[in-house]
């Protein structure tokens, strides 16, 4: 059962197994919650500020229940921690479990937003301004967390959607840890860098993840302290340093910061799909490069990501004119 009377899950039971309770030995009750509550400035999505953090509807990490509340399980530098967001009336209220709960709670202002200025935004298409008036509770989350960024984003290299998140999911469940208090069943917290650089080959072939990105997370976790104090950066330099790492170009850097600095400029380059996307809606040209999208966005500098969410938020984008690519699989292999 979910919520607060579930089973608390163990390592064993994330993996499939099942930890044997001796009879007559109660379970230990989640330690009581601690708790910030905080009012935003202006208006405030929860849906639209912590989406980008979702890596899928299966994602491990994170869980947005029928109830408003957003869960999110992270590895934070104090330890593991799970936050519950809700918000009532104008008023958002947080709590937090785990060692890392405090590190959430002192957070949780930019988690949401605050360190964020969408009046920095000046539209200048009438698209984004209508888009922007629709969607007025959009702000740009700041996670502080690096890695929890980074390592998805990699698995994202040049797979389907439906690949990266499958390949997050698997790894996640297997070597990540319960998600402490009385998080929502299932859900885990990132494995820690040291496990990460453990997870046996055949694990990495067995989710989906080829040798180059399997390789490419090896070599950013050997590393992760320095890349972690990338989060006290600007988001420039914090690119710059994650782009040291061989097999971390600059769609995954942009990826990372946009969530774990709240860059409002980072624009993703070398996407697939977006400057089609941008160049559609902003131009009516659907064949549009990166040339052609930074040169569209170009009004918006300083506030080109903000530009190309508002853009995807509008769902102004192009038919397809071919079929979905094929998922691989090459655990099957």
């Amino acid at each position: 059962m979910a919520g607060r009377f579930a089973p608390r899950p163990t390592r064993t039971t994330v993996r499939g197994g099942r930890a044997a309770v001796p009879a007559g030995v109660p379970r230990q009750a989640p330690a009581p919650a601690r708790v910030r509550t905080w009012t935003p400035d202006g208006p405030l999505d929860l849906g639209l500020v912590l989406g980008p953090l979702r890596r899928g509807p299966g994602d491990p990490t994170f869980r947005a229940l029928p109830d408003g509340s957003v869960w999110r399980a992270s590895l934070t530098p104090a330890g593991p921690g799970t936050l519950r967001v809700t918000q009532r009336a104008g008023e958002v209220r947080g709590e937090a479990w785990g060692p890392g709960a405090e590190w959430l709670l002192d957070r949780l202002p930019e988690l949401l937003g605050a360190a964020d200025d969408p009046s920095a935004f000046v539209p200048r298409h009438r698209l984004l301004a209508l888009t922007r008036h629709r969607r007025p509770g959009l702000r740009l989350t700041r996670t502080g967390l690096v890695l929890e960024s980074l390592i998805p984003s990699v698995l994202e290299q040049k797979v389907t959607t439906g690949e990266a998140y499958r390949a997050w999911r698997l790894l996640v469940r297997a070597f990540g840890e319960p998600a402490p208090g009385p998080a929502p069943e299932r859900m885990s917290v990132m494995p820690a860098p040291r496990t990460w650089a453990l997870i046996p080959s055949w694990e990495w072939h067995r989710a989906g993840v080829d040798d180059k990105r399997a390789s490419t997370v090896l070599r950013a976790v050997r590393v992760a302290a320095r890349l972690e104090e990338a989060a006290g950066m600007s988001p420039a330099a914090a690119q710059k340093r994650l782009e040291l790492v061989p097999g971390i170009g600059p769609w995954t850097s942009a990826e990372t910061v946009q969530r774990s600095h709240g860059a409002p400029d980072a624009v993703t380059v070398g996407d697939l799909h977006l400057p089609g996307i941008v160049g559609w809606a902003l131009a009516g040209d659907r064949h549009a490069d990166d040339a052609v999208m930074l040169s569209l966005l170009e009004p918006y500098a300083g506030q080109r990501h903000r530009a190309a969410r508002l853009i995807l938020l509008s769902g102004r984008v192009p038919e397809r004119r071919a079929p979905r690519m094929p998922h691989g699989d090459i655990g099957r292999l």
